[in-house]
């Protein structure tokens, strides 16, 4: 049994993350083996909201350069989690905006 504080590894931080706040949208890296009803757990416990909704997606490894050296990025599981409209914001991402 996996502990529900190790499901989110951390927020993602991007513009688009930053303008879908706006809707109670919050991304996040999850391990890979996630599943949908483990992130709204782990959402829920770790910041005391409620989930309406999580949509993951899997990200898949990119080429990159640097210099004359070549190599891909990693895959990584990318989770967005919708939060009911009565529930509360998350209060690490309002410091940031």
């Amino acid at each position: 049994m996996r502990n529900l504080s190790d499901v989110i590894l951390k927020p993602v931080i991007t513009e688009k993350a930053m303008d879908m706040i706006s809707g109670k949208r919050y991304v996040f890296k999850v391990v890979k083996d996630a599943n949908k009803a483990e992130i709204a757990k782990a959402v829920e416990a770790m910041f005391d909201v409620k989930v309406a909704d999580v949509n993951t997606i899997n990200m898949k490894k990119k080429p990159k350069r640097l210099g004359v050296h070549a190599g891909y990025t990693g895959e990584w599981k990318k989770a967005i989690v919708t939060l009911t409209e009565d529930s509360k914001t998350i209060a690490f991402f309002d410091s940031l905006n």
